[in-house]
């Protein structure tokens, strides 16, 4: 109970004492980042309770794991005796038990103010960027696991090696997803940071693409004396990060400190060379890396990692078959049918670039197949901050099919919805449609396409919001044989 006592007072509020029930509440618990916090606090023996307004595949395991959630805004089934109300800002201000604790004295606070007093006395490897902080901080921490090493581990999404966004290990060290959302990530102190992007984002908070940039490298200035920046190779206001130490990664180009060279695709998987800091050669003799995961980004994505495990001091050789045992990230490029007839991929990407690299490896993978894409935007202030974005990167489907904007935590916009972007197109082949008629549609694809000569489909599925319930639904189309 030391660590939570350390958390408290940290946060500026009573420790428990010796006869007191250690409680702590969440409101969203069903978030992917509140879940991981939810899971640590649990593993530490605090009483976890929380709250979210829908239940999910996430939510049900959370209980199975012995907390308890419950789905109405009702103040009779909060847990009063609580010392700790963690909210997050999907939660309207209008919520009753967010407005209970508020109005009576409970200490409640954001997700990164909980994140800052657990790393404050950490060696902490904080993963930012608008996109591939998930993949890059899960690979980091599989390979800190599988190596040996350690870490105590908070992602923003679930490891499939692990099947959850949180683990513990004896070893202080800490692998954090630093959120840029709502400034999240400059309250972290990280001895080793990786800003993979900054392309423009939340513009709704930042308000400019300038000060969204500014912020990241603030975040840079946040590494401790002595600690360790990757960045990608060509970011802008490159010049301007900040770390005693800088190196940059890109997937290909020597002039960046690491890249890989001799990539190559044998029997689906990513076979490719690393270089450091212009070492002649990684891993020694037969050091080749494989990269079990699709995507072409997702080599860039594990360069990050491995410099990190490379700056550790893990050798080489615990490094290679690390990486070899990868299976990825839950909705992060990951296969959900794969035959010759029909490949369904499903992906978190919710952002243009997202997108690109996503369409893009995905089609030079299969190019033999017709390229559906079914994509769902999330948040109205995106959709209308991005909207040609979207709709330059959805021309490079063969097909595009635009779900309603899913709305997270905003309220409509005049004039912004998914025809906004259709509209943008260029394309013949787009439309939008309900959850419904697009299972429909899909159907009637399906089974028009069983005629012998036909290459086959690629079904992308892509989005933040509620599309992944569609997911099984779609598999049971595609599976079939209709």
């Amino acid at each position: 109970m030391n660590n939570y006592n350390n958390i408290l007072t940290s946060l500026k509020v009573r420790p428990v004492a010796a006869n007191e029930v250690a409680g702590i509440y969440f409101l969203g618990i069903g978030g992917i980042g509140m879940s991981a916090l939810a899971r640590y606090f649990k593993s530490i023996g605090v009483k976890v309770s929380g709250y979210d307004k829908t239940p999910t595949a996430l939510t049900q395991q959370l209980t199975a794991e012995g907390i308890n959630i419950h789905f109405e805004d009702s103040i009779q089934l909060i847990d009063k005796a609580v010392q700790l109300v963690v909210y997050t800002p999907a939660v309207p201000a209008s919520h009753n038990e967010l407005n209970y604790f508020q109005q009576h004295n409970y200490t409640v606070v954001k997700r990164s103010d909980v994140l800052e007093a657990i790393t404050n006395s950490s060696f902490n490897i904080c993963i930012a960027g608008t996109h591939g902080k998930t993949t890059i901080s899960t690979m980091v921490a599989h390979i800190l696991t599988h190596s040996g090493y350690g870490c105590n581990t908070f992602l923003g999404g679930i490891a499939v090696n692990y099947n959850t966004n949180f683990w513990a290990a004896q070893n202080n060290v800490c692998v954090v997803e630093a959120d840029e959302y709502d400034r999240s990530f400059l309250k972290l102190s990280p001895d080793v940071a990786v800003i993979s992007s900054m392309d423009p984002d939340h513009l709704d908070i930042y308000g400019t693409v300038e000060n969204m940039e500014q912020a990241f490298i603030d975040f840079s200035a946040r590494i401790k004396p002595g600690g360790l920046l990757l960045s990608k190779f060509g970011l802008a206001k490159q010049k301007d990060l900040k770390g005693h130490q800088h190196l940059t990664y890109h997937i290909d180009n020597p002039k960046a400190d690491v890249y890989a060279s001799n990539i190559h695709i044998h029997n689906g998987s990513y076979h490719f060379n690393v270089v450091i800091s212009k070492e002649p050669s990684f891993g020694g003799q037969g050091g080749s890396v494989v990269l079990n995961m699709g995507g072409l980004h997702n080599i860039e994505n594990v360069l990050a990692a491995i410099t990190i495990a490379h700056h550790l001091q893990i050798e080489d050789s615990k490094i290679i078959p690390a990486v070899a045992a990868f299976r990825g990230v839950k909705r992060r490029f990951e296969y959900i049918v794969k035959t010759d007839k029909v490949v369904y991929i499903d992906d978190y990407a919710h952002h243009p670039e997202e997108l690109r690299a996503l369409i893009t490896s995905a089609k030079k993978m299969f190019a033999n197949k017709k390229c559906v894409v079914v994509f769902q935007p999330h948040l109205f202030s995106r959709t209308n901050d991005l909207a040609d974005g979207f709709a330059e990167v959805l021309d490079l489907a063969d097909e595009a099919i635009l779900l309603p904007i899913y709305p997270a935590r905003e309220l409509p916009l005049q004039g912004v919805s998914s025809e906004m972007i259709v509209q943008r197109m260029h394309s013949e082949n787009k439309m939008v449609l309900s959850k419904e008629n697009l299972l429909k549609h899909l159907a009637q694809e399906n089974e028009a396409h069983v005629e012998e000569g036909f290459e086959g489909t690629l079904i992308i599925t892509a989005g933040a919001g509620d599309i992944d319930t569609l997911i099984e639904p779609i598999k049971k189309i595609v599976s079939s044989g209709k």
